[in-house]
Order: structure tokens, then C-alpha cells, then sequence
């Protein structure tokens, strides 16, 4: 099947990244565990929550990757001298992926009663304006300025294969 980008239109010059950002979530929309909590904490704050029960804090990894968050869990092995007479609670290893928007900064994590708190920041950016020169050529200048020469390609000579010069 073949997918139709909404980015081919030539107004939408260097918007690549966001089809690759669109494509690496829907690829991990589909991940269920550890579930978890998006919440807005302040004006320019976000929290992602994981519940993470049974996890330590030197189970637990949260890097960041290529404007991407990344929680890895993995368990140690449990004691072999246990003897379990039901298992029901799952000691699977997890990684949840979450792609951050141009700017977002993650401030920390803490893990408080078996969930794992991570704060972002939003900082709103300063407005840039610059103004852009625009260079004059081959037009005449102001008064007693001579034009500027346009740019000369150099000329090849086609005398020797036969051919008019055009000179």
C-alpha cells in the first residue's frame, strides 16, 4: 500500500522531519505498557507519569534520543530460591518512546510509590526578526555609483572540434 505524504506541496520547504517525527509515533502509538499519564503542571510545564510497580530506580533508564524520550525497564533476575504458587504480576522488561517537539527540555524524574514522574519544559522562544540585504546586480546603482557586473561564466572554446564559437 502506498502512503500519500502531505508534505509534497513546494510551500513546505523542510518539513521532512515532521513526516519522519509523524511516522516513529504511529509506529509506537501502538505500545501499552507501562501505562501512563500526560498532565500540564503550569503554564509551560508537562509531566509524563509511568506506572512502573516493581521497578527500582537502577531498573529504570530515561535518556533522551534524537528529540525523543526514552524509559527503559528491565527487572534483575528473580531469586531462584523462590517458589511461586501463582504468578500474576509480570516482570517484563519495557521500553516507552515519546517524541519531543522542537525546544522541549526534560528538567528531571523522580520515581515516588511505584510511578515514575518526569517533568518537561516548554521555554517560549524569543521572536527573532532579521532583516535580509538585497544585493543589487546589473541594475544601475544610485547616482555616481557604477552598476555592478554580472557574474561572467567562463567561456569554453569549441574552434578546435569544429563547431562555431559563437563569439
Amino acid at each position: 500500500m502506498t502512503r500519500l505524504s502531505v508534505f509534497n506541496s513546494p510551500l513546505l520547504l523542510g518539513f521532512d522531519h515532521v513526516e519522519r517525527v509523524l511516522d516513529r509515533v504511529s509506529k509506537s502509538s501502538a505500545e501499552g505498557y507501562p501505562p501512563y499519564n500526560i498532565e500540564q503542571i503550569g503554564e509551560h510545564r508537562l509531566r509524563i507519569t509511568l506506572a512502573v510497580a516493581g521497578f527500582c530506580d537502577e531498573d529504570l533508564s530515561v535518556t533522551t534520543e534524537d528529540n525523543q524520550l526514552v524509559i527503559r525497564g528491565r527487572q534483575r533476575p528473580d531469586d531462584q530460591e523462590r517458589v511461586y504458587l501463582h504468578r500474576g504480576i509480570a516482570s517484563r522488561q519495557f521500553q516507552r518512546s515519546f517524541v519531543l517537539a522542537e525546544g522541549i527540555e526534560v528538567c528531571g524524574a523522580h520515581l515516588d510509590n511505584g510511578l515514575l514522574h518526569i517533568d518537561l519544559a516548554r521555554p517560549i522562544p524569543e521572536p527573532v526578526v532579521r532583516q535580509i540585504k538585497i544585493e543589487r546586480s546589473g541594475r544601475p546603482g544610485p547616482a555616481g555609483a557604477a552598476p555592478t557586473p554580472p557574474e561572467q561564466s567562463p567561456m569554453i572554446d569549441l574552434a578546435p572540434l569544429g563547431r562555431p564559437t559563437g563569439r
